[in-house]
């Protein structure tokens, strides 16, 4: 029996109809993402599962005793509570148990005889509760979800009332998750989070998370890692597709071209009628005409299936930007500290002509001022910057304040692209092609921009950013206000057989965003510790996974060595009581070389699952997960056996 079943479900505000037929079911424990255009019925759907939306029409069945958690966009939180209150709310049937416990050894202090015993019986009930609901490890657990959405030690005891929208989102996403539901609704939950932030959140969804989840994101990494099928919300109806994310864009591509091919079917056919029609409207067969004319116009009505917008859209031409010269910024002991606090120190910085180049790090760590710095916006506190020649710089901020909110879609891209044919101005049909590869439709590039939503007016600046011929593009977490048909726009715009190719400069937490179109990463590692890496983000991955591997292991050596010294100075006087184990037959140097055989096995696994092809193959994904698995199983007791040996030492 499925957890939750929503049956034929309808539902509409005024007269947009944004769910019609809806059908969806998600087992105990399976793992769902939901995808779609913004505005297109996503959340109107989650609040029905959730049940704080009651649809205009069809059925909602859960599953008895089962509990929904649902992540709502505006969090309600208690602003007086501290970062580690408002997230132990998740325990409040524990708190509550402790509660009673306290009260209970307070009447058992004053009670006797009978009344005592009585009181010890329920003493022991609430402890068994107590320990059923997570014991007195919660507190470490609720640190330990805190820190991996972001949180520092600092920031726990800060009031609610003090933290940012970000903040407060992460603190409700961290209190939901400890709460464990049977049923997770996640509406974007990557919405706030840096780089390790999603990482922690993907691992904890797919690796640690028992129960089932319903998640919408437009990071399509996450969606890679964590789900196992793929429901579409379509012009109010749900489609589903089995695999992850990049097996639905496999599989949506192939119904997308047999739509395209029965689309041009039917247009054959309704040419033969009009013919037909136009040949015999007048005469004899007059009557069959408007017969088969009345006809006609009902299959169009009922039976034409559209042609997919999407299909080669981005077949579009982009304007060459003039050359700029070879050397595009070079920045030489470049520091920037406010008071004493260091964004970055002594950063050599060398741009060339056609790099695309990756910022990344943690919120607030200081990337968009090395931007600024970069373009001369504000002063570095040490170093200096030097502009190449030629350039013209095409800059995308978060901020739209600089538009004018009169103009339509399209009038606003002509005014800001290059002509595609030497001529001052862009033509009108230039910016009605390039509205249309940027997922406009003829109706949406009449709208003004003060109509668009932050999305759409974002995807309209970006649009315009592209064709604008820059020879530098600098982009400020360009997706963040995307849905993913329309970040895949830009991304299949920016990549380098794309038609863009002057040089690039991105800050971005989109993971799939940064290995599409960056060959270069600047790593905000730690407060003033900045890093260069030449290579993708996925080879980044790789580096970190052997930069952990490697550690580990001379962490393991040096604790052997340590353990020899200490063995040889100081001999222990108890006689050792452990049993000899099933590794006691091997000696030290076959323990070690199988030690160091599996490390070596593990860092090649950690290699291949950072490699974001391999989870276009789900099966694939699992085999190497249990794999890993069962590595560390295996790592284990060999460790265990080093270390019983170095205390029988």
């Amino acid at each position: 029996m499925p957890l939750i079943t929503a049956t034929n479900l309808t539902h509409a505000y005024g007269s947009h109809i944004v769910l019609e037929g809806a059908t969806l079911s998600i087992d105990a424990g399976e793992k769902v993402g939901m995808v779609g255009r913004n505005g297109g019925g996503k959340s109107t759907l989650m609040k029905a599962l959730f049940g704080s939306l009651v649809a205009d029409s069809g059925s909602i069945s859960l599953q008895k005793g089962a509990r929904v958690g649902y992540l709502r966009q505006d969090p309600e939180l208690a602003p007086e509570r501290t970062v580690r209150e408002s997230a132990g709310e998740a325990f409040a049937e524990l708190q509550n148990l402790h509660k009673q416990l306290n009260a209970l050894y307070e009447e058992m202090a004053a009670a006797e005889g009978e009344g005592l015993e009585k009181l010890l019986r329920r003493q022991g009930e609430l402890e068994s509760g107590i320990e059923a609901a997570g014991g007195y490890t919660v507190d470490h657990r609720i640190e330990a979800t805190l820190h991996g959405l972001g949180f520092s030690d600092e920031q726990l005891d800060l009031p609610v009332s003090a933290l940012s929208g970000g903040q407060k989102g992460r603190l409700a996403l961290a209190r939901l998750l400890l709460e464990e539901p049977d049923l997770l609704l996640l509406d974007e939950p990557t919405n706030h989070l840096d780089i390790e932030g999603r990482r922690w959140l993907e691992a904890f969804l797919a690796d640690e998370f028992s129960g089932a989840v319903l998640v919408t994101s437009h990071d399509r990494w996450l969606l890679d890692r964590v789900v196992h099928r793929i429901v579409e919300v379509e012009q109010g109806r749900v489609r589903e597709y089995p695999g992850n994310y990049r097996k639905y864009v496999e599989l949506r591509r192939e119904r997308q071209l047999t739509l395209a091919r029965q689309h041009e079917k039917q247009l054959d056919r309704i040419r033969q009628e009009e013919q037909f029609i136009q040949r015999y409207k007048t005469g004899q067969r007059a009557k069959q005409a408007r017969g088969r004319q009345t006809r006609l116009e009902r299959f169009k009505q009922e039976a034409l299936v559209e042609r997919p917008a999407e299909l080669d859209v981005m077949n579009l031409s982009l304007p060459r930007a003039p050359r700029s010269g070879e050397q595009v910024i070079i920045a030489e002991g470049l520091s920037k500290a406010y008071d004493d606090l260091v964004l970055f120190s002594d950063l050599d910085l060398k741009i060339d002509r056609g790099d695309r180049i990756g910022i990344i790090g943690p919120n607030g760590i200081g990337k968009s001022t090395l931007i600024r710095c970069l373009l001369g916006e504000i002063e570095p506190s040490n170093g200096y910057v030097k502009a190449g020649s030629r350039l013209s710089i095409g800059y995308y901020r978060q901020s739209h304040e600089h538009l004018d909110m009169s103009l339509t879609v399209w009038q606003y891209l002509q005014s800001v692209i290059a002509s595609l044919n030497d001529h001052t101005r862009a033509s009108e049909q230039q910016a009605r092609d390039l509205a249309g590869a940027f997922l406009f439709s003829g109706g949406d590039q009449e709208k003004v921009l003060a109509d668009l939503s932050g999305g759409e007016r974002s995807r309209a600046v970006l649009a315009g950013l592209v064709a604008g011929a820059h020879n530098l593009l600098v982009l400020d977490e360009p997706t963040n206000h995307l849905d993913i048909p329309s970040a895949e726009r830009l991304e299949a715009a920016l990549e380098p057989d794309g038609g863009y190719d002057g040089t690039l400069l991105l800050i971005s937490h989109d993971r799939a965003l940064l290995e599409s179109i960056c060959n270069q990463l600047i790593i905000f590692e730690s407060e003033g510790r900045v890093r260069l890496f030449q290579g993708t983000y996925s080879d980044w991955q790789q580096r970190q996974a052997q930069d952990q591997r490697q550690s580990q292991a001379a962490d393991v050596r040096r604790s052997k060595s340590l353990h020899g010294r200490s063995r040889s100075a100081s001999r222990p006087v108890r006689e050792p009581d452990q049993r000899p184990t099933e590794f006691a037959r091997l000696s030290l140097e076959e323990l070690e070389s199988r030690v160091e055989a599996i490390e070596s096995e593990l860092s090649d696994l950690d290699g291949q699952l950072a490699d974001p092809q391999v989870y276009a193959n789900g099966d694939r994904v699992r085999e190497l997960q249990h794999r890993r698995e069962e590595l560390i199983a295996k790592q284990r007791p060999l460790e265990e056996e080093w270390a019983r040996r170095a205390e029988l030492a």
